[in-house]
């Protein structure tokens, strides 16, 4: 295999803000080899994620302080994606995107393609390491989780609110590729910087995985929304919906994973399963929503924990892991016993409605049906292994019906029984934002339609011009009561104002329609304020903001200050030329919470983005609370610096409150805080 070198690049990176990871974006140079000028320092990234145009391959080795690494392919899992016509799978459309790989501290990345490769795109990631904060959710049957705030999720780049799937059906093991971790801190500094790249360089909505596990047996938190719903995650295209992605940090092709990560990973594997009452050792039938090797709508036989390698062309999560999965399935379904499995409901409110499941023992059970103010109205019970029990409810009232499907010492089964179909209506119908940018500059690149329905119906949404002429049909599926939403990037359509006609179809062909307008814009871009916490006391730190946006036409300008929807104060109003555009603001305001919402009028309409911010002139404050052992209270959340003797220590205290301090033997011992704002405390000497 003739491989065609391509470049050796020095990447400089700015010092990182509060312990957060930083990613910084190049192209790559083909055909050749130059150096490219690294004016900052410190010149390192310990995580480094490639993108290239073309069908070749792209290989890459980093140098650190020990001298080269071999050589990897960045594309090992070329699946580990979101689901196809999502819009996390659209903001990289055209680009084929490699692993996150941690490479451990280094300055320089040297990268050769073979075949047809255009262009190269490398994201560098610097995730510092730091202690976590000792906090993690303890659940019956769970291993314990570290949360998204104790290993530091920056919780300020998530794109989006999660979505969720109606059931979970399996779980799909992965490995995250590069180095494993060599202490259990520097887990947390991989997790942020996969989040990082993820998010920055791929332009996901967040991290991918839904856990990750660590070699030491440390559980990771993974994608936001709540670890026991159905989140659903971009791990493994065209089966995300339904899965848990766990992912185990580090690479796998040979040996497999250490005795402490398969404890772990069964003990998650067996609880993440029972919330969902699904056994381990089942099969379940799974629809593909599309990838190269299963077409859309083709049915598929997954084991109920699967490899990522069952659902697509890839490796993952290596030899030396998948060769476990089956010992480890099995070990997690005899793990915190008895369970409840596979509890099904037929029949709705009205008619005779059915109740089963499985338990992995005989026991006794009952089902318990409770009304609207959550009192019993039927219920049934028995003994064995299988719970069997219909409820005649033909002479029911209309409201609302719960059940629940119990047995001793195992989690319950329970949820809400289908109503009678009531009155179809079409209601609260509208577009958020209603004038929006689909530039791929990440803000308002999209605009969630959301409507509310009376009753389950057919639901299709098309658009149209303000003259009410078809252009195309944006949605339809068969949807359930409720609220509900439709998110359009308009990707392959010009600027202008369109029209959104939802249509909704019940029972017996009844039909309801409703519409909104929305403004496709693509003037604005880029717009930021800089920094968002402003202290403008003339310290000479974060006095001023700079406010800074480009205009792709002449338009006209708003800049407001609002506090709520009042506006406070407005810097700018009137006609801006084509090009960058950057005025500054001296934030005389009051201390407080504000949006800085700038309005773009070119001659489509208006388009308005928000940013928030803060002011704030007030020092943090530091105070002895005993010395024995030594605590500190914090006034507000600060970054702390401890300085013992001549060692200086920075963190991140995340919230007001009492902290103990470690410095056994220093004679000297001075500390103090500095916010979000930049204002610093006075120095706090206790020795």
């Amino acid at each position: 295999m003739k491989l065609l070198a391509a470049a050796l690049v020095v990447l400089a990176f700015p010092a990182t803000a509060w312990g957060e990871a930083t990613l910084v974006k190049r192209d790559l140079p083909l055909g050749g080899t130059r150096t490219l000028a690294a004016a900052q320092a410190p010149q390192r990234f310990n995580l480094l994620g490639l993108h290239w145009r073309g069908t070749g391959r792209v290989f890459f080795r980093v140098q650190r302080s020990s001298g080269w690494t071999a050589w990897h392919e960045a594309d090992a899992e070329a699946e580990d994606l979101p689901d196809r016509g999502t819009a996390e799978a659209r903001r990289l459309r055209g680009w084929r995107i490699g692993n996150p790989w941690w490479t451990d501290t280094a300055d320089r990345v040297q990268v050769r393609t073979r075949g047809r490769v255009q262009r190269v795109r490398a994201s560098f990631v610097w995730s510092p390491e730091e202690p976590t904060l000792d906090r993690s959710l303890q659940m019956a049957g769970a291993p314990a989780i570290i949360t998204r705030q104790a290993w530091r999720a920056n919780e300020r780049i998530r794109r989006d609110n999660p979505d969720y799937a109606p059931t979970l059906n399996d779980v799909i093991v992965h490995h995250t590729a590069g180095a494993s971790p060599a202490t259990p801190a520097q887990s947390a500094a991989i997790v942020r910087g996969i989040m990082t790249y993820h998010v920055l360089g791929n332009g996901w909505d967040d991290i991918g995985y839904n856990f990750l596990v660590d070699r030491f047996g440390q559980v990771f938190e993974g994608r936001y929304g709540g670890v026991e719903r159905n989140v659903i995650g971009a791990h493994a295209q065209g089966f995300n919906t339904g899965s848990s992605g766990i992912a185990l940090i580090g690479t796998y092709s040979g040996a497999g994973a250490s005795a402490a990560a398969r404890s772990a990973l069964t003990r998650l594997i067996s609880w993440r399963l029972d919330v969902a009452h699904v056994h381990p050792l089942s099969r379940v039938s799974v629809i593909s929503s599309g990838n190269p090797r299963f077409p859309r709508s083709l049915p598929v036989w997954l084991r109920a924990v699967s490899g990522h390698r069952d659902t697509g062309f890839t490796s993952c999560p290596g030899a030396g892991l998948y060769g476990q999965i089956g010992a480890i399935a099995k070990q997690a379904s005899l793990t915190g016993l008895p369970k409840l499995y596979t509890p099904q409901v037929e029949g709705s409110v009205g008619g005779l409605v059915s109740f089963s499941a499985v338990l992995s023992s005989s026991l006794p059970w009952t089902v318990t049906v409770f009304g609207a103010e959550r009192q019993p109205v039927a219920s049934g019970a028995g003994t064995g292994t299988t719970v069997r029990w219909t409820w005649d409810s033909r002479l029911a009232g209309p409201g609302a019906y719960t059940y629940r499907i119990a047995a001793p010492n195992l989690r319950p089964a329970a949820g809400a029984l289908t109503a009678p179909t009531s009155a179809l209506a079409l209601s609260a119908l509208h577009a958020s934002p209603s004038g929006f940018t689909p530039n791929g500059d990440g803000i308002t690149d999209t605009t969630r339609i959301s409507y509310r329905l009376g009753a389950p119906a057919n639901v299709r949404l098309d658009l149209q011009t303000l003259e009410a002429e078809p252009i195309t049909t944006l949605y339809t599926a068969a949807e359930p009561a409720g609220s509900r939403s439709f998110v359009w990037d308009a990707f392959d359509y010009p600027d202008g104002r369109y029209r959104i006609v939802v249509t909704a179809r019940g029972a017996r062909g009844r039909q309801v329609t409703a519409s909104t307008e929305v403004t496709v814009a693509r003037t604005l871009s880029g717009f930021s304020v800089t920094p968002t916490a402003l202290s403008p006391n003339g310290d000479g730190r974060n006095d001023t903001a700079t406010v800074s946006f480009a205009l792709a036409t002449p338009a006209i300008g708003r800049l407001q200050v609002l506090k709520g929807t009042k506006e406070i104060v407005r810097p700018l109003l009137g006609p801006l030329a084509a090009g960058p555009q950057t005025l500054s603001w001296k934030g005389g305001v009051r201390d407080g919470d504000y949006n800085v919402a700038l309005t773009v009028t070119d001659v489509t309409g208006p388009v308005t983005q928000i940013v928030p911010v803060r002011i704030d002139r007030i020092r943090p404050k530091l105070a002895p609370v005993s010395r024995r052992p030594l605590r500190v209270s914090l006034s507000e959340p600060a970054r702390v610096t401890v300085v013992a003797d001549a060692l200086s220590s920075t963190f991140r205290r995340p919230k007001a409150g009492t902290f103990r301090v470690l410095a056994p033997g220093a004679k000297r011992l001075v500390m103090y805080a500095e916010d979000d704002a930049g204002n610093v405390s006075s120095k706090l000497r206790l020795r």
